[in-house]
């Protein structure tokens, strides 16, 4: 807030404590240009994923600054709130209010693991703004990332071009059998939860693997046992499921499948289960005109690029809804992302910068 104050930005809170820093144009009543991405992380994220497209939005107006540069239209930064999800679910939360997904009283209300509101949690450190959700709009928005997957490293291009991003639903399975003592009830006679779960995931993995010419995907990121003990069968269990495909068509189909395996090992295993889905954003594909702005700088550039759909949800899928929308990828080494060795070196994040930097420019229009 400081830097961007420091930049001479006019600064914005609304009531989800979505940040609006902006810098004018010469023609008030024109829509920004926009930029920017989010500051929240995964409890073992690390530095560059959402914190790079704000920093570089930034960077962006600083430049413009220092270069003396006037544009018609205003440039504006925007820092959502509660991307990742991984405190208060669903993901993207904020930008889904400000698009129309989700009401504004629905994302107040949702609660961390120790109960909090995100609507306390925001009054709490002085960001629930007095801004409506959606009442700041934009003209265009482009949002930088880093890649968070090996595909520009292992093809060795150094801009994605993206297109458009995979569909992708979460679920919350939950399991139940029947807790019984490890060494006295033979296995024939077990209700095991945790037996019947490893099942459903290895089957949930194959069936991802059949469909990745299509971009399936499938990923079992927490699972729970409640008062777990060594020596005990466990007799209820909770895992959550993210499934993904390219078309909505093939994502579907995962969704049918998974029901199904999951409801026959169930009762092979003579267990029960209940499978809810808690957040479907459906494959999205980003605007044509946006596209190709980023794809003309980039190839006058000279940098090596690809066009690329994004395998990662961004705030940009929701804002594709309500503006012309696109993004631009820079590698990530290793291919790492949610994870602490995160890293994308000074050159790569600078190409990035450079490519947002231009884009921005020519799209507020030069005076």
């Amino acid at each position: 807030m400081k830097w961007c104050r420091d930049a001479g930005c006019e600064i914005g809170i609304d009531r989800l404590g979505n940040i609006y820093a902006r810098r004018p144009g010469s023609d008030p009543d024109a829509l920004p240009i926009a930029t920017g991405s989010h500051l929240d992380t995964q409890p073992t994220g690390g530095k560059f994923d959402g914190i790079y497209g704000c920093l570089a939005g930034l960077e962006v107006i600083r430049t413009l600054n220092d270069e003396g540069i006037r544009t018609r239209r205003p440039i504006e930064v925007v820092i959502w709130t509660n991307e990742e999800g991984s405190r208060f679910a669903p993901a993207m939360v904020a930008s889904g209010v400000y698009s129309g997904k989700f009401s504004l009283d629905y994302a107040l209300d949702q609660a961390d693991a120790d109960g909090i509101r995100l609507g306390d949690a925001l009054a709490a450190i002085g960001y629930d703004g007095d801004i409506e959700v959606g009442a700041r709009r934009f003209d265009k928005f482009f949002e930088l990332h880093i890649e968070q997957g090996p595909v520009l490293e292992r093809e060795n291009e150094e801009i994605g071009v993206v297109t458009g991003v995979l569909g992708m639903r979460w679920y919350d399975v939950r399991v139940k059998g029947v807790s019984a003592h490890a060494g006295p009830t033979p296995m024939n006679y077990r209700k095991d939860a945790l037996g019947a779960s490893a099942r459903m995931i290895g089957e949930l993995i194959e069936l991802a693997s059949a469909r990745a010419d299509q971009d399936g995907r499938c990923t079992i990121g927490e699972l729970k046992i409640p008062k777990a003990s060594r020596n005990v069968i466990p007799g209820d269990l909770s895992f959550t499921l993210d499934l993904r495909n390219a078309t909505l068509e093939g994502l579907e189909e995962m969704e049918q499948q998974a029901q199904s395996l999951i409801d026959r090992i169930a009762g092979e295993c003579g267990v029960e289960v209940g499978v809810e889905r808690i957040w479907d954003s459906p494959p999205t594909a980003f605007d044509g005109g946006c596209i190709e702005a980023v794809e003309k700088v980039v190839a006058k550039s000279g940098y090596r690029y690809r066009r690329m759909t994004s395998g990662a949800g961004h705030d940009a899928v929701n804002i594709s809804t309500v503006a012309p929308t696109s993004m631009i990828f820079v590698p990530s080494v290793g291919g790492i992302s949610h994870n602490e060795t995160e890293y994308s070196t000074p050159e790569q994040i600078a190409s990035g910068a450079q490519i947002l930097f231009e884009v921005m420019r020519n799209e507020a229009g030069i005076l």
